[in-house]
């Protein structure tokens, strides 16, 4: 399926690149997702580009064009170049394939744009526009496939799959960011090769969900990574959630629920994967009571499975922290309705940074199809959120510390470096929490009555 011209625009630096590759006897084409999102009228970013020439020559074009090189990729085919503020990516034809038992592609190159196309891992992406002259190449259907938003394979599911395995959890990506339903025969071969997705390394997976996890259509992607059983091999916690039926939110189980509340949250992969996981502590602590279904203390469990999970697809420790501190404290709220303003206080200093986010993902949580419940929930939110405003007019809740540092209490009581130092910074902390600001000399008062009582 091959036309002449394309009505793509395509930007003068690419053009330019392309009259260069054609007077070195090179073919070049822009391929991919930037052949993709120009006809969905959306932005790209950085150009991938496809050549014929191998990376050697691929350097002796850039030189003298390009404003920098980068050769990280080389080994794999790629030479990065940056041109007037653009990164372009060139890459030789090539097709990648993960030999049975390796977790890491094995790179062949190829001598026609047909056969690097073909291995690529969706329809919509095996399209590309020859440079500098604009023919159009789409030998798979994918404008057919934009048009009727599906994904499926250049060749068969299978054989992408095993390639490289990723491409099962990329189709769940897509239907993320996308909208798009995968073919049947997608769905089938995922289901049936999940388990190949094992030989792909944790931070190649932690980065596909990342992207999955801020798409516009998240609920049809997770959706289809559970009902292929793709989550069972890297994200068992969230489908055994199926199986618990949650009566607080009247949602036939906690899956369905942990899909709403994803979605309610902002796309923040930080946010979202904590909206994900929130209520993962829930089979482990499920009880049958005479009031029915209980799950004490989940929000403790989930944060120390959520921080196991996480460590294990190798996230960064700082995003381990921020979401399983979420996760530990999305039922907080619950409590609020006669809070003192201590407690307040103490809302946010535990938040900290993680204010923001953990107010919006107690709103998401509530699911309720009670209206009355949910607009009594929204208004304690409300009014939640007005105390913590009026407070930090009055004060600095970003900076909540005790009125008096360590080195005043030592020379106050006479004490040398040690716990009690920190006993009574403690002391000094609850009653900052409880009282909000004290003046320094009351506070002198107070910490020397404190440490008169003391045995």
């Amino acid at each position: 399926m091959t036309a002449p011209v394309v009505s793509l625009e395509v930007h003068p630096v690419v053009r330019e690149l392309g009259e260069r590759f054609s007077e070195a006897g090179h073919a070049l084409y822009l391929v991919g997702g930037n052949v993709r999102d120009a006809f969905l009228h959306r932005e790209h970013g950085d150009f991938d580009l496809a050549t014929d020439a191998h990376p050697h020559e691929t350097l002796r074009v850039l030189r003298g064009w390009s404003d920098r090189h980068y050769l990280q990729g080389v080994r794999f085919g790629t030479v990065g170049a940056l041109k007037d503020g653009h990164v372009v990516e060139i890459t030789t034809f090539r097709q990648e394939v993960y030999p049975d038992d390796e977790r890491k592609p094995g790179v062949t190159f190829a001598r026609e744009i047909e056969t690097d196309l073909s291995r690529r891992d969706f329809t919509i992406n095996a399209m590309a526009v020859r440079l500098p002259d604009g023919e159009f190449v789409d030998p798979f259907g994918g404008v057919r496939d934009l048009a009727g938003k599906h994904i499926d394979t250049p060749l068969d599911p299978e054989v992408s799959f095993s390639d490289d395995p990723l491409r099962m959890l990329r189709a769940a990506r897509f239907s993320s960011s996308l909208g798009f339903v995968p073919a049947p025969r997608v769905i089938e071969a995922m289901s049936a090769m999940r388990e190949r997705l094992r030989i792909v390394s944790a931070e190649r997976i932690q980065a596909e969900m990342d992207k999955l996890l801020v798409g516009p259509h998240v609920k049809n992607g997770l959706r289809l990574m559970v009902e292929t059983g793709l989550a069972e091999e890297f994200l068992p916690e969230v489908p055994a959630l199926r199986l618990e039926q949650d009566p607080v939110h009247r949602h036939k189980d906690v899956l369905e629920h942990t899909y709403a509340v994803v979605e309610k949250c902002q796309p923040d992969p930080v946010l979202r994967m904590a909206a994900l996981l929130h209520d993962i502590g829930k089979p482990a602590t499920k009880e049958i009571t005479p009031d029915g279904v209980q799950f004490h203390h989940h929000e403790v469990v989930g944060a120390r499975m959520a921080r196991e999970r996480l460590q294990a697809l190798r996230y960064p420790a700082a995003v381990i922290e921020e979401v399983s501190k979420l996760v530990e404290l999305h039922l907080r709220f619950h409590s609020y309705e006669e809070w003192s303003d201590g407690a307040v206080r103490r809302y946010v200093r535990d938040a900290g940074h993680l204010l923001d986010f953990l107010n919006q993902l107690t709103r998401a949580d509530c699911t309720t199809r009670n209206a009355a419940k949910a607009k009594r929930f929204a208004q304690l939110q409300d009014e939640l959120e007005e105390r913590i405003a009026s407070l930090a007019e009055q004060e600095n809740l970003d900076a909540l510390r005790p009125a008096l540092d360590g080195n005043r209490v030592m020379e106050l009581l006479d004490l040398p470096p040690g716990p009690a130092v920190g006993e009574a910074l403690t002391y000094l902390m609850e009653l900052r929490m409880e009282r909000g600001p004290i003046p320094e000399d009351e506070a002198e008062e107070l910490l020397r009555a404190w440490a008169a009582e003391r045995p």
